[in-house]
């Protein structure tokens, strides 16, 4: 009976381990410089602004920090930034939007997408939530992606998505 509990207990302190190693290898797959298209919406109802957008993305065993800038129309330049650390059975951080204000994030990984619950600094689209998603798509693909919810209809909008891939060897 002693031995299957000691037995029980050392595997139960190995599942945080294996946990933690399968998040490193996850964000440590986000690293790198990212560059692409997207849109983002000026505010719901409003209209779709196409931008082309480049992202530095650094990530260690637990962490992952991005750097990014959006253009559009020659008119604007934006620039953001996230960082998200795995805690848990979770993921929290902040974001850092062209407005310059921190805001919370906080969620959770399935598959190769981060959910994130974003607590807005200031009142966006009527409230101060939203959902980001960052994919990984391939190898060499990520997505982008802010839902927030129409105030009038109660329905999820997208209001940005990012499709970015990483530079081909022919670039660098």
């Amino acid at each position: 009976m002693r031995a299957a509990l000691i037995a029980i207990m050392l595997s139960l302190s190995c599942l945080p381990a294996k946990a933690i190693a399968s998040e490193a290898g996850f964000l440590q797959s986000l690293a790198g410089d990212w560059s692409g298209t997207g849109m983002v919406l000026t505010k719901i109802g409003g209209t779709n602004l196409k931008v082309s957008c480049t992202l530095r993305s650094d990530a260690g065993a637990s962490a992952v920090s991005m750097n990014g800038t959006c253009r559009g129309l020659a008119v604007f330049t934006r620039t953001f930034s996230a960082t998200v650390k795995a805690a848990g059975n979770g993921y929290t951080g902040k974001y850092v939007g062209p407005s310059g204000l921190p805001s919370k994030l906080a969620g959770s990984r399935k598959g190769a997408t981060l959910n994130l619950r974003v607590t807005w600094a200031r009142m966006v689209n009527g409230d101060r939530d939203a959902i980001l998603l960052i994919e990984k798509i391939g190898q060499n693909r990520l997505r982008l992606q802010t839902v927030d919810q129409d105030p009038a209809s109660g329905q999820p909008v997208v209001t940005s998505r990012i499709d970015l891939q990483r530079p081909s060897l022919a670039e660098r």
